[in-house]
Formats: structure tokens, sequence, C-alpha cells
């Protein structure tokens, strides 16, 4: 079959606007399905890895879903760095956006959503995020920006 690719993921589903369509409809399995629901937050994200000039135009989305695929993919505490990203990115702390990856993986949302779930969301953010492999330590600065304690105001 030869439907027209997605040109950010690459996904062979009809173009970009199928694509999406994609991420609609996982967003509802997981409205619906605790399975999906669990890892809702990882699917955006990986999602937003390979289409970031859509979902990670900003410096603050690039290191919110760039740090959400390091927490969820490196970490016990994903819940708690997500928290913690997510309040220090509302003080507005100075960043760069950093130019992404021409590669975004070789598992697209095509693959999860029509497989029904093999390969799974977390093989789909594992692919997505080896592509960036040159913003890992990036991820992980950020990271420990926004979980250091912060010093009393007197």
């Amino acid at each position: 079959m030869n439907e027209p690719r997605c040109p950010d993921c690459g996904a062979a589903v009809g173009g970009r606007d199928a694509c999406r369509k994609l991420l609609e409809e996982l967003g509802l399995r997981a409205y619906n399905d605790p399975g999906y629901a669990r890892t809702h937050r990882l699917a955006v994200d990986a999602y937003s890895l390979q289409h970031p000039d859509e979902f990670m135009r900003s410096a603050k989305s690039f290191a919110a879903h760039l740090t959400g695929a390091a927490a969820a993919l490196e970490r016990d505490d994903a819940l708690a760095v997500n928290d913690a990203v997510q309040r220090w990115l509302s003080t507005n702390p100075r960043l760069e956006r950093p130019e992404p990856p021409a590669d975004r993986g070789s598992i697209t949302i095509v693959d999860v959503v029509r497989a029904d779930g093999a390969p799974s969301v977390r093989d789909w953010a594992a692919s997505a995020w080896r592509t960036y492999a040159a913003h890992h330590t990036l991820a992980r600065e950020l990271i420990e920006r926004a979980t250091q304690p912060r010093a009393a105001v007197r």
C-alpha cells in the first residue's frame, strides 16, 4: 500500500492530518481504557518528539516533552519529575530551543494504534527518544534543575 506519509514522523498513514487523528484516537483509548491511560503522557511525549515543529515549537514545550520522555524511560519517579518540571517551567526559566533531530525513530503512532498495542507506547517512545541522543544530557540537566530544592525566601 502506498499511503501518503506523515511529513513529520514518516508514518504511512495518509499524511499529517491522518497522523494527528491517530493521536486523537489514542487519547480516546486512554479515556476509556486504564491501561492506555497510564501511558497517555508518554504517548503525547513520543508523538511530540516525532512532531517537534508542531508540538515543541517553544523552548518550554521542547523541555517539557524531552524531559517527559526522559523521566518515563529512565526514572522510577516520572510523575513527580513531570510535576516538578511543570512547576519549574511555569516560572519561565531562561531556555533555548535546540534543533530537533532529522531522524524521528523507526516506530510511529501508526505502529502502536494499528497493531493494538504491540509495539507498546513505551517501545514507540524509546524509539523516538533514541533519536534525541544528542539531547539526553540536556534532558537530564533540565530535570536536575527542576527538581532541585528551592532556597527558602525570607
